[in-house]
């Protein structure tokens, strides 16, 4: 396998086409322009197999207020492995490569999990945070009951601990808030 980590601006149209595609097809469908265009700007993890793309993740950077300081964020995006290949360890080396840009870049990791995706989260010592969550949105703060239970956060070595009884306030992005 080759894995390869490049920032956004590295990747031809090409490439973020077939990331596109893997995207598409491993989320069944469920993956919008949206959540797409959520992966880009930052470090992407891409994992080859005989050519072809198997996985992919990317981690973007976010502001996410917690007791009124802006923690420096790397949220883990499009995390995704081809259908047949999961549960070979590519998720993991996807993974892998994303906490290394966390740990060196940001003072805090977070990402939604899905269900399916969560058992993975949790194996590398990621947490479901326990709190409130919100976003920061266009019209003033919102609350997030749906994210609630989904979000885990990740602290690298010397990093930010947040506070469990205080809220998470994330940055806002288009689709995130109605």
């Amino acid at each position: 396998m080759d894995i390869v980590t490049a920032h956004t601006s590295q990747l031809p149209d090409a490439e973020l086409a077939e990331v596109r595609e893997l995207l598409t097809v491993a989320f069944e469908g469920d993956f919008s322009d949206e959540d797409f265009e959520h992966g880009l700007g930052g470090m992407h993890v891409l994992v080859r197999e005989g050519g072809a793309l198997v996985g992919h993740g990317s981690v973007v950077q976010r502001r996410v207020v917690h007791r009124g300081r802006a923690l420096r964020t790397g949220y883990v995006e499009a995390v995704a492995v081809r259908a047949d290949l999961r549960r070979r360890g590519i998720g993991g080396r996807v993974m892998a490569g994303l906490e290394e840009v966390i740990g060196r870049a940001y003072v805090l990791g977070a990402l939604s999990a899905s269900e399916e995706g969560a058992g993975l989260y949790a194996g590398r010592g990621w947490r479901a945070w326990p709190g409130r969550i919100g976003a920061l949105g266009p019209g003033g703060p919102v609350r997030l009951p749906e994210e609630e239970g989904s979000t885990y956060l990740w602290t690298p070595p010397g990093g930010a601990v947040p506070d469990p009884a205080g809220e998470l306030w994330f940055d806002w992005r288009d689709g995130d808030v109605l």
